[in-house]
């Protein structure tokens, strides 16, 4: 198993630089406020505001930031009017991709992401020719722990994983969207540290293209305002 975006793992191991800093806490910021406006405040009662939280101050994100941005999902301050988009493009050579984010000019943002999209070799498409070629699965990666494998993937099947992977000490996990929450909890109960959590688009297949082109065109998508995540079908090994 291995399908949540690759480019995600790369930039969480590299870090962020300081001076993207500002530009990464905006995009949670706008996240955190969605998922609030959607679920309410109360991160005991709104497992997606409480995955966002979490990634927000893995990141070091000043609490204050945090706490204005709920606030202004509940309504309790003043902000702007949000959208959220999935648009789907092909990348270079066929490569698909399904492109999340946030938006307060939903216009303003498509015009600019097909113009970002042409430039670096692909083109976006109509909604509903590409999302077939992927499944939203719920994504958790966890320490390993001082269990044997064997006893871990027991473990992880009576949490509630579908599927997993093993790479050095980490295992990642893939479930169904609705048993997230209850799989993480399992987990934790378990007594496994869990390192991240996401709910991810999976390809179906991948294919073999350029990367170091669609490689471009990921740093580019990744430096967009707008854009929260993608998830493509490009073989990387």
């Amino acid at each position: 198993m291995s399908g949540h975006s690759h480019w995600s793992t790369i930039k969480f191991k590299k870090g962020i630089e300081d001076a993207k800093r500002s530009k990464v806490f905006s995009k949670f910021a706008k996240e955190i406020t969605v998922a609030a406006r959607d679920g309410g405040g109360d991160l005991n009662f709104n497992p997606r505001l409480r995955m966002v939280v979490e990634k927000a101050k893995q990141e070091n994100m000043p609490s204050d930031n945090i706490d204005k941005a709920i606030k202004k999902g509940t309504g309790e301050l003043k902000g702007e009017t949000l959208e959220e988009f999935l648009f789907e493009a092909y990348g270079v050579e066929g490569v698909a991709l399904l492109i999340e984010g946030i938006t307060d000019n939903m216009n303003r943002t498509i015009n600019e992401l097909k113009q970002l999209i042409a430039q670096n070799g692909g083109k976006m498409v109509e909604a509903g020719a590409i999302r077939w070629m992927f499944e939203k699965k719920g994504v958790i990666s966890i320490k390993k722990g001082e269990k044997d494998d064997e006893e871990t993937e027991l473990d992880l099947i009576s949490a509630g994983a579908e599927d997993f992977d093993k790479e050095e000490d980490t295992f990642t996990i893939e479930t169904k969207v609705e048993n997230l929450d209850s799989t993480r909890k399992n987990l934790e109960s378990m007594g496994y540290k869990v390192e991240n959590i996401s709910l991810s688009w999976i390809p179906k297949e991948r294919i073999t293209a350029n990367k170091e082109r669609n490689y471009k065109l990921f740093e580019a998508l990744d430096d967009s305002d707008d854009v929260r995540e993608f998830y493509y079908n490009l073989n990387e090994e």
